[in-house]
């Protein structure tokens, strides 16, 4: 019997001290976060003094991708699979369509939880709600403080019903785990999410290892009626900057850094910090020049959100952590949104053999560390059979096909303008919220390396040489990144050899699983709230 007792308990130890050992992960996702909105790829108009902190003491990532949307990069996020392999490459989840991730999927915090994680997601959910099983709770996370759908005000925490099909219907849109939390309205949603993530992480048992996800509504619009909404008290921080919009943009991403930071100073002051890995990026590209009712900046990328230029897919992203082998660089090497979640599984400590074989993500940690060279050498940034759209790179070359919205929005878009000598008084008020490279200097961080990753590419052409509405374009994005010279017509062989490659995931695609909008799950018929309306069974399991 003792013998049995020791044995017992020998287990329990060994279970606590390799629960303990592992790092806490902390994944931050901004919503809809320009090229052109942060300092580290020097942005001189919006100060992000706590984002490039981490940025420049951290990796940032260079030549990383996302998707051109919000639900098909999320899909990727949580399941390390492109959109075509999960039905989630055409458009968004709007409002009552009756579809979803599907639940075949293994998503991030499920593999976590097997390996001893207590998982939480703050904010927006945005991967399907028609029925319980596809929200959070049911999918991995102990707990949910946000949203089902892909925006919503700000104060208020409606949602106007969007989308093909829609009538414009109009509801509450938040939770506290299954609760509708009505008590919120009025409330704003960076300050509510930033309270409640910090007190996940003061209330955590360090017992365990923690995964918080926390996907930011900012700096998303909101509906229609008032599209941009900054907190009060940053409307007067940004009198530099002329344009009205542009104006709010910058204090709704300042509310976004100055979140980041508190995040950092709850995680330190609970001395957590120095155990996590922290990655943070945008869902997609910016939303510039007014597109979704926003003004957002991807200078002087190509394009805007949903369109596959590299304004619309090179992702603003970074990893941070003392745990890393190497920092305080930038990193060159082809990386996809899909590869975070095997890329954290192995900094986890996951068994990376249990991973399913089919995944499209790759494990980036040892590129990160600086012990291997890129194992990625292509990434597919989508395949939408409905619109009619494709984009494919391989290494240097990146062949685009088709037109989002008849190519209005294929252009390049300057940052509204803002008087550059008014920019003293904004820095250094943003300086006052700050909070991040003083922890990282007492953590014995000097920070030294602080010269922004720009693209540098002159003015545009006068005249549009590619019309991939017509024949496929192809750019060679590093010597190119802003996508100016077709040359297509001068290596006919490449581009059909990247041709050839899109064919191939074409044959293995499943097909969009977007859905006709549900009258059943309007707000109108389940009390004046956006949520759950079907009860599944084996026959309408999508």
């Amino acid at each position: 019997m003792r013998l049995l007792f020791s044995i017992v308990l020998l287990k329990l130890l060994y279970i606590s001290i390799t629960y303990c050992s592992r790092p806490n992960i902390v994944l931050i996702l901004a919503d809809d976060l320009g090229w052109n909105d942060v300092g580290f790829h020097g942005s001189h108009d919006i100060p992000t003094p706590n984002l490039d902190a981490l940025a420049y003491d951290g990796i940032i990532l260079n030549n990383y991708y996302v998707q051109p949307i919000c639900t098909p990069t999320r899909s990727c996020l949580m399941s390390g699979r492109y959109p075509i392999h999960t039905g989630m490459q055409h458009s968004v989840i709007y409002s009552a369509q009756p579809y979803g991730l599907p639940l075949n999927n293994t998503i991030l915090p499920e593999y976590l939880n097997t390996i001893g994680y207590e998982s939480h997601i703050v904010g927006k959910w945005h991967l399907g709600h028609y029925a319980k099983d596809y929200t959070p709770l049911k999918r991995g996370f102990k707990s949910h403080y946000g949203y089902y759908m892909g925006m919503e005000d700000y104060y208020e925490h409606t949602h106007t019903a969007g989308g093909p099909t829609s009538n414009g219907d109009w509801g509450f849109d938040f939770r506290d785990n299954e609760r509708v939390a009505k008590e919120l309205w009025g409330n704003y949603s960076t300050d509510i999410f930033t309270n409640r993530a910090i007190d996940i992480i003061e209330k955590h048992d360090k017992e365990r290892p923690l995964f918080l996800y926390f996907a930011h509504q900012a700096v998303h619009s909101a509906n229609n009626l008032n599209t941009i909404q900054p907190p009060p008290r940053f409307l007067d921080k940004f009198e530099h900057i002329t344009n009205p919009q542009r104006r709010k943009f910058a204090g709704a991403a300042a509310a976004l850094d100055e979140s980041v930071g508190r995040l950092i100073e709850s995680l330190k002051k609970q001395n957590m910090l120095e155990n996590t890995f922290i990655v943070f990026s945008t869902d997609n590209g910016g939303p510039a020049n007014g597109f979704d009712m926003n003004m957002a900046s991807n200078e002087p990328l190509r394009g805007v959100k949903a369109t596959l230029w590299e304004g619309g897919v090179r992702g603003t992203g970074f990893v941070w952590s003392k745990l890393l082998k190497k920092s305080g660089y930038v990193n060159n090497d082809l990386m996809h949104v899909s590869d975070i979640l095997p890329t954290v599984l192995r900094v986890a400590g996951y068994d990376m053999f249990k991973l399913p074989k089919d995944l499209d993500g790759f494990d980036q940690l040892d590129v990160l560390n600086g012990v291997d060279q890129g194992g990625r050498t292509e990434v597919l940034l989508n395949i939408d059979p409905i619109q009619k759209t494709s984009a494919f790179r391989m290494r240097d070359m990146k062949v685009i096909s088709g037109e989002y919205d008849s190519g209005q929005w294929d252009g390049w878009y300057k940052t509204p303008k803002f008087n550059k000598e008014a920019t003293v008084k904004s820095l250094q008020e943003a300086n006052q919220i700050d909070y991040t490279t003083e922890i990282l200097n007492n953590l014995g961080k000097s920070l030294k390396y602080r010269k922004p990753v720009k693209i540098k590419c002159g003015p545009p052409p006068e005249k549009r040489n590619c019309f991939p509405g017509k024949h496929p374009c192809l750019f060679n994005v590093t010597e190119d990144p802003c996508e100016y010279k077709n040359i297509a017509s001068t290596y006919p062989k490449i581009v059909e050899q990247l041709q050839n490659r899109l064919n191939e995931y074409k044959r293995k695609m499943i097909w969009p699983l977007n859905t006709q909008v549900d009258p059943k799950g309007l707000p109108s018929n389940n009390g004046g709230v956006w949520g759950p309306w079907i009860n599944l069974t084996k026959s309408n399991i999508l």
